[in-house]
């Protein structure tokens, strides 16, 4: 993906938004540090929002997940009984 300073973004921004609405997003950095990054309306990059329960079937929750080392926690807690 092609990285513009903000001068040459401004001195190209036709041209870089006509290219970016055809499928080539671009990123406008100062002073070499990425700011934000263009892309077109409508893409599924653009679109993309964070949302619940993105690690689905990436993960495992055992099924004694709420008493896992309730033992120790309680002892943690109050000491050895």
């Amino acid at each position: 993906m092609r990285t513009v300073n903000i001068r040459e973004a401004r001195i190209h921004l036709s041209r870089l938004v006509q290219r970016a609405a055809n499928g080539e997003p671009f990123i406008v950095a100062k002073a070499g540090k990425p700011l934000v990054k263009v892309v077109p309306i409508g893409t599924p990059e653009a679109n993309k929002v964070n949302r619940i329960g993105f690690l689905d079937g990436l993960i495992e929750v055992p099924d004694d997940f709420d008493t896992m080392m309730a033992d120790e926690i309680e002892e943690m807690f109050y000491g050895k009984p």
